[in-house]
């Protein structure tokens, strides 16, 4: 059995200059395939409403569907499993209040078994990190460009560009690490901030469109995949092109039905 990646190994990795990698999965097939390829970090991401269920946002997931989710990855990744399993809180299930923040947070770790739990936003969810975590519950930050804030930001834009905002950026890194959140992921940031974020804290970044200069990286499996040739951001780097291969598949298939070619008598009882 592999020893279970936790929060004091991602801290741990950090102190030593290991490189933390991250990726999304969202059903048991990938998380069993990702934790069998040793990815560090298993991200259950609210993105799930993008590249999933088809939304233009991440802002109508809903609870239920984070614990189902995160559920079935955490069956895929196996009692036996080595990764992480950190799960994002959906919008509006931890902006309210505190108290709410702790009923839907324990939903996800008793409900969806994830082992942590991932919030967007600075100082203004300070006390609420504070809550989880004195409550047992782990907590990863994400600053940045945060999806669930896309329409106050104006759209999918790079963030700490001017020297206000990059200073307001070091700081709700160094409060979320004060809170006790165990690790920030910092998203389309320039690299240089990026770099200054991450020589001031002590818990591990995880960058996406942040440079190279993080603790790790995390990536949507289906971009790293290419299962959509029209998502095209400078971050991403394409690793396969998936897609092709699943219609050129299906073609084929579709070919052999119509030509009775499939099913052969090898392929039939």
């Amino acid at each position: 059995m592999k020893k279970r990646v936790t929060t004091a190994t991602l801290r741990a990795m950090k102190e030593r200059g290991e490189r933390i990698v991250m990726l999304t999965a969202y059903d048991a097939t990938f998380a069993r395939l990702l934790d069998q390829a040793d990815i560090d970090v298993l991200l259950v991401g609210d993105s799930v409403g993008m590249v999933v269920q088809g939304h233009t946002s991440t802002l109508p997931v809903t609870m239920d569907e984070m614990v189902y989710h995160c559920r079935s990855v955490v069956r895929g990744r196996g009692e036996a499993g080595r990764a992480h399993v950190v799960c994002d809180m959906p919008f509006m299930s931890y902006q309210a209040g505190s108290d709410e923040a702790l009923r839907n947070a324990g939903r996800l770790l008793k409900e969806g078994a994830a082992e942590s739990v991932k919030l967007e936003g600075g100082e203004a969810i300070v006390p609420i990190v504070r809550r989880l975590v004195d409550s047992g519950i782990p907590v990863m930050g994400h600053l940045g460009l945060t999806p669930q804030s896309v329409h106050q930001l104006g759209g999918w834009r790079v963030q700490g560009k001017s020297a206000d905002d990059a200073r307001r950026l070091v700081r709700d890194a160094k409060m979320l690490e004060e809170a006790g959140a165990y690790s920030i992921v910092l998203e389309t940031i320039p690299a240089e901030l990026a770099a200054r974020v991450t020589d001031s804290v002590g818990i591990p970044t995880i960058g996406i469109g942040a440079g190279v200069d993080t603790d790790g990286q995390v990536l949507v499996i289906y971009d790293l995949l290419g299962l959509n040739p029209d998502f095209t951001p400078k971050f991403l780097k394409r690793y396969a092109n998936v897609g092709e291969d699943i219609m050129a598949a299906c073609e084929t298939y579709r070919n052999e039905v119509r030509s009775r070619e499939f099913p052969s008598k090898e392929y039939s009882y």
